[in-house]
């Protein structure tokens, strides 16, 4: 699964900025085409995001990459009883 994620992760990118390179340089003339351009290059760049993150994710989840260093939540420095651990 993650290596076709992957892959739509390419895919996606390379569609934002192919079609966001049409987007910006279209002239004026071809005011649907820009349109069009623009929003395949939106889709390509949220679904690029949304595939990246994926891709982060599981590889902490898997232990490939380390886990991002972040700070522990409130709620998680007591334990079952309310008692500070």
């Amino acid at each position: 699964m993650q290596k076709l994620i992957a892959i739509l992760n390419v895919v996606a990118w390379g569609g934002f900025w192919a079609f966001g390179y049409l987007a910006l340089t279209s002239g004026a003339e071809g005011g649907g085409r820009v349109v069009v351009a623009a929003l395949l290059a939106a889709a390509g760049g949220g679904l690029g995001i949304w595939a990246y993150l994926w891709l982060v994710r599981h590889s902490e989840a898997t232990g490939y990459a380390r886990p991002a260093n972040r700070a522990r939540r409130a709620h998680e420095d007591t334990d079952m009883t309310g008692e500070t651990v």
